[in-house]
């Protein structure tokens, strides 16, 4: 099939299969008259991939993954392992954003939105409240 059918049937834009190809993800044959013949083995490998990346995997956890599924002599704690740490680097991001909405919620709070120019959210930004609170001290 062309990149445009394996495109539609992966779910992935033709650009990146094109780049999964040329960082060698994928190899697809090529027909007589030189354009990209995927399989669908192929199809299948590029949806593994979307599935990978959609998870938060990097091309270089993505290209082990899809070593460990092609061995059968791999140990499922080697997979779960990777799974794991995605798990702890997801939960640090999301530690990082409560942190990130505790810090924006009370000046959204503190902000009126309404026609005068004095604005809480600005001033925090510009570092006002901080000197207030020291120049009040």
């Amino acid at each position: 099939m062309n990149i445009g059918e394996a495109s539609e049937r992966s779910g992935l834009p033709a650009k990146t299969i094109r780049y999964y190809e040329d960082i060698d993800l994928v190899a697809p044959d090529r027909a007589e008259n030189g354009y990209r013949d995927y399989s669908l083995s192929d199809v299948h490998r590029l949806r593994f991939l979307h599935r990978a990346r959609n998870l938060g995997f990097s091309i270089d956890e993505c290209r082990l993954l899809l070593s460990l599924y092609t061995d059968r002599n791999r140990a499922s704690a080697d997979v779960k392992a990777m799974a794991e740490q995605r798990l702890t680097e997801i939960d640090a991001k999301i530690q990082a954003l409560q942190s990130l909405k505790a810090a924006l919620q009370p000046l959204v709070d503190c902000c009126h939105g309404d026609e005068r120019p004095d604005c809480p959210i600005l001033d925090d930004l510009a570092g006002f409240h901080a000197k207030r609170s020291q120049a009040q001290a």
